[in-house]
C-alpha cells in the first residue's frame, strides 16, 4: 500500500486499506460478454476485469506507439513499408514506384530501424492488422 493510501485510510478518508476499485457503467452487450467470459473461465467477473483492462491498455498503447513510429517515416519509406507488408519483393516494389531496387533496400532499412526491428518479416508481423489495401490500388 502506498504511503498516500495508508494516510487516507488512517485519517478516515478511505474505508479500507485494500486496493481501490472503480465502478464503470458498461453497455448491456459488454456486460453479457464479460459474464460469458467469466463463465467460460470459471472465474468471477471481478477477477477478470483488471486483466481485461490491462490487456486493453497494453493493446491501445502498442497501437499508439506503432502509429507514432509510422508517422515518423518519410512518404517513400511508408510506400516501401506498406508494399512489403502486402508481400511485394524489393524488385516488384522498385518497379511499382519507379525507383531502383537499391533505393527500395535503403528505404526499407531506414523504416526497419525506425521500428527497431531488423527483418521485413518482423515488419509484416508487427503491422499484420493494418489495412494497406490503399497502397495496392495506387500507381
Amino acid at each position: 500500500m502506498s504511503i498516500w493510501n495508508r494516510l487516507l485510510y488512517l485519517i478516515g478518508k478511505r474505508p479500507t486499506p485494500g486496493p481501490r476499485t472503480y465502478h464503470v457503467d458498461v453497455s448491456e452487450s459488454l456486460q453479457v460478454t464479460l459474464s460469458t467470459l467469466a463463465q467460460d473461465e470459471g472465474r468471477p467477473e471481478h477477477e477478470l476485469i483488471p486483466e481485461l483492462l490491462n490487456a486493453g491498455l497494453q493493446q491501445y498503447t502498442t497501437n499508439e506507439r506503432l502509429w507514432k513510429k509510422w508517422e515518423s517515416l518519410s512518404p517513400r519509406e511508408k510506400d516501401v513499408a506498406a508494399l512489403v507488408c502486402l508481400g511485394y519483393t524489393n524488385r516488384e516494389i522498385a518497379a511499382r514506384l519507379n525507383i531502383s531496387p537499391e533505393t527500395v533496400k535503403d528505404r526499407l532499412e531506414t523504416a526497419l530501424q525506425k521500428f527497431h526491428i531488423t527483418k521485413r518479416t518482423e515488419l509484416r508481423v508487427l503491422l499484420a492488422n493494418w489495412d494497406f489495401s490503399e497502397y495496392e490500388r495506387q500507381r
